[in-house]
């Protein structure tokens, strides 16, 4: 990274899902555990895929009015209650749906995080900047033991990424220029918009995010600031 532009970074805020945690091998453990404990019989890794695909065109419902303004539990709980027939869990109690959806609240992060923004916040603000809600992220963060400076949720917002309201949102909250916010996010199209804005970019590659088979966001798509292996490699590169 230029030396202005590392001088000039105060705070860097992540993408949650995916980078910093690994949801899909996470979700497909709870219900495998899930299935056991109730006697229940289905093919969990594809629900979890099938369910994990309804995440962007349910956000985008809202971002563009469709719907009225919803956090993330409610669309990921709507979004499973689509899918249960067609996995023959029809017969699940609202208990039972509640339980799954509150997985995204238990997901495991990946090995380099949590010792990674610990070196990283020695030096910068950091929190996530997620479409995750903020009962949601304070959860996460307790559960994956994330150690965040500051928590910031879509609801504070009332928006969505790729909307510029996120990501000019966690700017003006924190009282900086964009040019002094780095994201850090293992997605392109998120970096994308955030360069747009004018905020710094750190690419973060999770080539098995959507398992063996995944074909999106394997490269640097653009010149982002920085492209790093990890977070850790990322607070090597940030000199902290």
């Amino acid at each position: 990274m230029e030396e202005s532009a590392a001088s000039s970074v105060k705070a860097v805020v992540f993408d949650v899902f995916g980078t910093l945690v690994d949801w899909r091998t996470s979700l497909v453990a709870q219900l495998r555990g899930f299935g056991q404990e109730k006697g229940l019989q289905a093919d969990w890794t594809a629900l979890v895929d099938a369910w994990r695909s309804r995440y962007q065109p349910s956000l985008d419902k809202v971002r563009t009015g469709f719907i009225p303004w919803c956090v993330l539990d409610e669309l990921h709980r709507a979004s499973l209650f689509s899918l249960l027939p067609d996995f023959g869990l029809s017969a699940l109690t609202d208990q039972d749906i509640d339980f799954l959806v509150r997985g995204w609240h238990r997901l495991n992060p990946w090995p380099d995080v949590v010792p990674g923004l610990k070196k990283l916040r020695q030096r910068y603000i950091v929190g996530p900047l997620s479409n995750g809600n903020l009962s949601l992220m304070v959860n996460l963060a307790k559960f994956a033991r994330l150690p965040w400076d500051v928590v910031f949720g879509s609801d504070l917002f009332r928006h969505y990424k790729p909307d510029s309201e996120t990501y000019l949102g966690v700017c003006d909250l924190l009282r900086l220029q964009p040019g002094q916010v780095m994201l850090g996010a293992a997605h392109n199209y998120d970096l994308r918009a955030a360069d747009a804005l004018g905020l710094r970019t750190a690419f973060l590659p999770r080539p098995s995010e959507f398992g063996p088979n995944q074909t999106t966001d394997l490269q640097p798509e653009s010149a982002w600031t920085i492209v790093a292996k990890d977070i850790e490699d990322l607070a090597i590169q940030m000199g902290a």
